[in-house]
Formats: structure tokens, sequence, C-alpha cells
């Protein structure tokens, strides 16, 4: 899961070597925190947020064929 965010992520910006995804264990499943350069964080949010539900679809939807429980998370 972590390396199909980060894939995304890294075409989506233009500082792709500031890409950063932590993964989280929590007791409800992982929490991936996406971290970009600043310059970037725009590109990965998208107009009203659009980029950012894609990615947390497309998160959940790769979640649900390995049967876990994934959010994603964009951190400034």
């Amino acid at each position: 899961m972590k390396d199909l965010v980060e894939l995304i992520a890294k075409k989506l910006v233009e500082h792709p070597e500031d890409v950063q995804i932590r993964i989280i264990d929590g007791e409800e499943g992982q929490c991936l925190e996406l971290r970009v350069n600043p310059e970037d964080m725009g590109r990965v949010i998208g107009r009203n947020g659009r980029t950012a539900k894609a990615l947390r679809t497309v998160v959940g939807s790769a979640a649900i064929k390995t049967d876990a429980r994934v959010s994603l998370q964009i951190v400034e």
C-alpha cells in the first residue's frame, strides 16, 4: 500500500525527492501519513480536495482487496 501511494504522489509533485510516507499501526488499522514539499501541497490536495479524495479512494479500494483497514492523511 505504501508503494502505491508513494508512486502516485511522486508523479503528482514537482519535488518527488521530498515525498515521505510513514505507516502508523493503530487499533482500527493502518494510517498512512503523506508528507510532501510545502510548495506541492496544492497539487496533492487538488481543487476542492478532489485529488486527495481520489487518492483516498484508491487506497480504500486497494485495502479492500487485501482485507485491511487503511486510511490516508496528508500532513503539512
